[in-house]
């Protein structure tokens, strides 16, 4: 167990801290190299990269940076993939004291456009498949720098040219309150905001994660989600590098490539939507891997049916199931559940961390009592400073160093953090308050339904009703009686959906990869 104590950050912010701490990123990562130089660092298909060859590269692109004028809290965006290049790049960037800002790939051209410019970045790195999304110069006029992975055009800058250069012999002084990363919000209503991600936090996250769910630096942690997201970004590849253990990068889940991979690299560490689960579990060849090295899988984003957990302690017994709450503005999580309490406490997203604080607010911003249910305010290291040049939602969503989530919930009497909802995704029939995230939990244990959205559906008399959007199991057909049917034994009569559209493909995300009800919302008001 960390010790911890109270200290002032960010101005007059009074929180709980990890007394023993490295100062920033850049030290956790180059103490590793020197420890142990010929352990593999990185590994993405036949790629194997030692932490001395990272170390190498990550100082060559560093000064190469620092040639192309990059200095000290410029901000250097990544469009790239899950591939290493996104991985030295991103501490390339830290070892000069840049901000990282990174960009999902799945972007289009006005997202990307207003991101560059709302961050300042003054260099880009993309993929070269990508090309046809980044804006034309003029359109982002402080952006001087355009550095192509895996191609070449005429002048432009390509990053094999940068590791050209003699590496960088020390990184540049950071202090822990300098930002590490600028990452943006889902903006699934308005503009997205950027995150202020620390040095700070994210230590603090790194710590969180080896405390709570019992990692070191033997760690394999599995990159499974995209890198771009705070996900990726901060729970797998800054705890896994942070400790000094292997990231194995995965370009794209398919559960027919991830499983004999996990079995070959002796995955030890994933955190994944429950999906991925469910999605393994599916294969006839699941029982056939050897993944007794898989000791440790965190989840969140969505529920987690039962029966997919009471399989995997059934398949595989050593691996330790927690649920893992946070989001972009808490640089991942606030509260996890220990993996020994995951299946006693379901409706739990877990314990609150030893340096976090969780509240229950009112809507006259009152605590309310264990038990009563209202908005979760949260406060620690992990909490960012605020959102990028963008003082109005700082001043609406940091008070006095707690943020505003929007999730409703509430704590018990025992400590157990429960999110009953999104604000806006509560659903009112009649009077009645509908949570849609509980409606969601109840089908997802049907045996044949992979993924679940519940929304509001206007109604000239209730005001709303429940609708579901459903993705079922391949080949299988359910009528939406039979899922009525089902609710109806589980739920009161007025939160059972009164209507289904049944998906075939997934449902839309947007480009963080989160589910965008918004469109859901306005589809089905059409109909």
């Amino acid at each position: 167990m960390y010790e911890t104590r109270r200290e002032v950050h960010f101005g007059q912010r009074v929180i709980h801290c990890y007394k023993d701490r490295a100062n920033n990123l850049n030290q956790l990562w180059r103490a590793a190299a020197k420890r142990h130089p010929d352990r593999e660092a990185l590994v993405c298909g036949q790629q194997r990269i030692s932490w001395q060859q990272f170390d190498d590269q990550v100082m060559r692109l560093a000064a190469g940076l620092q040639a192309q004028g990059v200095g000290k809290g410029d901000r250097v965006a990544l469009l790239l993939a899950n591939e290493p290049e996104f991985v030295l790049a991103c501490y390339a960037s830290w070892a000069l004291g840049a901000v990282i800002v990174p960009v999902s790939t799945r972007e289009q051209m006005p997202g990307l456009s207003y991101i560059l410019n709302n961050s300042g970045a003054s260099a880009l790195f993309y993929d070269a498949g990508l090309h046809v999304i980044v804006p034309p110069q003029q359109q982002t006029p402080e952006l001087k720098q355009r550095i192509v992975v895996g191609g070449g055009y005429d002048q432009t800058l390509t990053f094999s040219e940068l590791l050209q250069h003699t590496p960088l012999p020390d990184c540049v002084a950071v202090h822990e309150e300098d930002l590490a990363a600028i990452t943006y919000t889902s903006g699934t209503t308005g503009l997205p905001k950027g995150a202020m991600l620390s040095h700070f936090g994210m230590v603090h996250t790194i710590m969180g994660y080896t405390q709570i769910l019992g990692l070191d630096e033997q760690v394999r942690g599995a990159a499974v989600v995209p890198l771009s997201h705070v996900t990726g970004l901060a729970a797998l590849m800054a705890v896994v590098l942070g400790l000094g253990g292997t990231l194995v990068i995965i370009p794209r889940f398919k559960a027919e490539e991830f499983l004999p991979l996990a079995q070959t690299e002796k995955i030890s560490y994933t955190l994944m939507v429950p999906a991925m689960y469910q999605l393994c579990l599916l294969r006839d060849d699941f029982s056939a891997y050897d993944l007794s090295a898989w000791t440790v899988g965190g989840f969140g984003g969505a529920p987690m049916p039962p029966e997919v957990i009471d399989q995997l302690a059934r398949h595989l017994p050593h691996l330790r199931l927690s649920n893992c709450y946070g989001a972009t503005e808490t640089t991942s999580p606030v509260a996890v559940m220990p993996a020994h309490l995951t299946r006693e406490h379901l409706d739990s997203v877990g314990l609150v961390l030893p340096t976090a604080e969780v509240v229950v607010m009112d809507g006259n911003f009152r605590e309310l009592p264990p038990g009563e249910t209202g908005e979760l305010w949260h406060r620690g290291p992990m909490v960012v400073e605020g959102y990028w040049d963008n003082p109005k939602a700082t001043e609406e969503n940091f008070i006095h160093g707690f943020w505003r989530s929007g999730d409703v919930g509430c704590l018990d009497a025992e400590g157990y953090l429960y999110v009953m909802d999104r604000f806006k995704d509560l659903i009112n029939r009649g009077g009645y308050k509908v949570f849609s995230v509980e409606v969601e939990k109840c089908l997802t244990e049907h045996h044949d339904v992979i993924e679940v959205a519940v929304v509001g559906k206007p109604c000239p008399v209730l005001g709303e009703r429940v609708h579901a959007f459903v993705v079922l199991r391949s080949g299988v057909e359910l009528t939406p009686a039979e899922l009525q049917e089902f609710c109806a034994q589980r739920l009161a009569d007025y939160k059972v959906p009164e209507s289904f559209t049944f998906e075939l493909d997934a449902l839309p995300r947007n480009a963080n990869g989160k589910l965008m009800k918004r469109s859901l919302r306005e589809s089905v008001a059409q109909r």
